[in-house]
């Protein structure tokens, strides 16, 4: 019998720490969202409507509130913890400019992309635009190892988009290379994210390597279960067309792991479909996609995968005293594993 998932109904069931977190930053975050505001201003018209366009869709601040919450954590007392938080956003915001372009995607939280709408000349150079404007805040913040944390992990970020290309329509990637892959595009930032709260707090190398650790494994947590979403989820709830990974020919760790164990017949589907995408017969393809991935257990392994990468998240933070912070912050894992939106 097939396995069914139904992510909406894990997510009616658990609690929301994401706006727990959000009530418990909310003076902070109306800093972060000034901060924001303040240096998308240009000359140039079309870079604070395409830069409000998605920083304005919706977004939850998750990687900013993990920057906020890390300071916190570390006892920091200042104010540039808001300013850093805003240069993660920003620095978030581009790479998902620069997403869509490589990814021709069309659609990004139930809404047009910017690519879409204005074109990739003009998404590509925005987000430039806003990468330069997170530097500049950097540098406000006087931290110059916190300004080395987030150019670092701005090039790692870079590396795994690249590698991410370069593991384009090829079925054949092992999990091995694709957790290196997500590792760095997008564990990357929110590892960097708490790593840097921490820093401009002066905090102590156990608890920097903690906060690190908590970052990275809650992203690489988080984007497996993205992964498992395309699949599993209805687009209303999801917020982007559900199988538009599998209509990029994009290789997800749900797809390599019904490739592996799938009989001869069904990699040779599965090495059609990722080599050679069509809109024809889409729909056709991808419910024999979930077929696929229902008969592998592919769908269930991979949320596993993710809830043990959460479990580490957990770990982390067992070096800071009993706090709320850090209380919804254990919270925060479970309800991105869990998370249906």
């Amino acid at each position: 019998m097939a396995e069914i998932i139904n992510f909406s109904e894990t997510a009616r069931s658990t609690d929301n720490a994401l706006a727990d977190l959000q009530a418990l930053f909310a003076d902070d975050l109306l800093g972060v969202e000034s901060g924001i505001s303040k240096h998308m201003q240009s000359a140039a018209d079309l870079i604070p409507a395409i830069s409000e366009h998605l920083i304005g869709a919706g977004g939850k601040r998750l990687r900013p509130l993990l920057t906020l919450s890390a300071a916190r954590l570390s006892g920091y007392e200042g104010h540039h913890h808001i300013t850093m938080a805003a240069a993660v956003e920003y620095m978030h915001t581009a790479t998902l400019l620069h997403d869509d372009v490589v990814d021709d995607s069309d659609m990004r939280r139930g809404k047009p992309t910017a690519r879409k709408l204005w074109g990739n000349s003009a998404s590509v150079l925005v987000g430039d635009f806003l990468l330069g404007q997170a530097f500049r805040m950097m540098v406000a913040a006087e931290s110059l190892p916190a300004l080395d944390i987030l150019s670092h992990a701005a090039a790692v970020i870079a590396e795994g988009e690249v590698m991410q290309l370069a593991a384009m329509n090829n079925a054949q990637i092992s999990e091995d290379q694709y957790l290196q892959i997500i590792d760095a595009k997008t564990a990357a930032l929110f590892s960097a994210a708490a790593e840097v709260g921490g820093e401009i707090s002066d905090a102590s190398p156990a608890q920097m390597q903690a906060l690190t650790s908590y970052g990275r494994n809650l992203g690489i947590a988080f984007q497996l279960i993205d992964d498992a979403l395309d699949y599993g989820s209805i687009e209303q709830v999801l917020g982007k067309n559900t199988g538009e990974d599998f209509r990029e020919g994009k290789m997800t760790l749900p797809v390599i792991l019904a490739y592996h164990r799938g009989d001869a017949s069904a990699r040779v589907f599965w090495e059609t479909v990722m080599a050679e995408p069509s809109e024809i017969d889409h729909e056709a393809r991808f419910a024999q996609a979930v077929q696929h991935m229902s008969e592998t257990h592919a769908l269930a392994d991979t949320v596993a995968r993710a809830t043990h990468y959460g479990e580490k998240a957990k770990d982390a933070l067992s070096l800071f005293p009993d706090s709320e912070t850090r209380a919804v912050l254990l919270r925060l894992v479970d309800f991105c594993i869990a998370r249906a939106y």
